[in-house]
């Protein structure tokens, strides 16, 4: 097991990319894919990088923006992200802030994917991801 890590300036085409592979791989509509988010202000930067990679399968996407960290994770859905979700929590042995949203229940294009993430992160977490929108002009 091995997430692979990516440039935050591909998050758009990344997503692009699981949204062009959903549509033409799924065709009852299932959740295909899930976009986690996580804050891990209060985690070292090198135990994050020497963590994470190892807990990821080789077909999820790691990016990060300063201590904003975005999971890619095809085949997925949210039942999926949440175990997830708990395995790294019990990596970092602390409840690390976070949300996750799924293709095509959140949106059915990138730009809505990333409306649903910043709207349930900001009223979930109050974080503001303003991040997601430099993203979509890369």
């Amino acid at each position: 097991m091995a997430g692979v890590s990516f440039s935050f300036n591909n998050f758009k085409p990344l997503v692009d990319l699981n949204i062009g592979i959903a549509k033409r791989l799924d065709e009852n509509r299932a959740e295909s894919f899930t976009l986690l988010f996580c804050d891990f202000s209060t985690i070292s930067k090198e135990l994050i990088a020497s963590s994470l990679s190892a807990l990821l399968r080789t077909s999820d996407s790691i990016l990060h923006y300063e201590n904003y960290y975005f999971f890619v994770m095809p085949y997925t859905d949210r039942y999926g992200c949440k175990i997830v979700k708990q395995m790294i929590d019990d990596l970092f042995m602390t409840s690390i802030p976070s949300t996750e949203v799924c293709y095509p229940v959140n949106g059915e294009n990138t730009i809505e994917l990333f409306d649903s993430l910043y709207v349930e992160t900001k009223k979930i977490k109050n974080i503001h991801l303003e991040c997601l929108y430099i993203a979509l002009t890369k």
